[in-house]
């Protein structure tokens, strides 16, 4: 049986709070779902940010040298093989920041007709797993891994509709 563990997910919501507050409950769980499905041993923390397009293109110039808008970034706290820092004050495993924008998964949700919720879920999941070291970039093989833990994790949040 797998071990359940309420991981520390700490949601800063930079544009338009009134908006987006109503969503903090599926991204906690979209994180805390894709932690448990890795069967992580210790309680993790992960910092997100909802921000613009505006926001996360200058991110994504700034630290991928990439000038333009896209939907999320993930920032591991650690390289590869690097020993996992620690919080000090918690003990939770720091594993890094995730960026998104909400702007730009509202896009998307209305481009392939699925609920806003259930999108921010997604881009949620898909990050965390990129803070855990799976990268879909590297190889077919790596992407077809990485699609398929996020179907399987998705799959176990089942349906939110806004």
């Amino acid at each position: 049986m797998k071990k359940i563990i309420e991981h520390e997910i700490n949601i800063n919501i930079g544009i338009e709070p009134e908006i987006y507050a109503e969503y903090r409950g599926c991204i906690a769980g979209a994180a805390n779902a894709a932690l448990n499905f890795e069967q992580m041993a210790h309680v993790c923390e992960i910092s997100i940010e909802i921000t613009d397009n505006s926001g996360i293109r200058q991110l994504n110039k700034d630290f991928r040298g990439k000038d333009k808008t896209t939907d999320v970034l993930s920032f591991p706290m650690s390289g590869a093989g690097e020993p996992p820092e620690i919080n000090p004050e918690s003990g939770a495993v720091m594993l890094g920041d995730i960026i998104i924008s909400g702007e730009r998964a509202r896009e998307q949700s209305e481009e392939i007709g699925q609920g806003f919720g259930r999108e921010l879920m997604f881009l949620t999941v898909h990050s965390v797993l990129h803070l855990l070291g799976y990268d879909h970039e590297l190889s077919q093989g790596h992407d077809s891994a990485m699609r398929k833990k996020q179907r399987e994790i998705m799959g176990l949040l089942g349906n939110w509709e806004n």
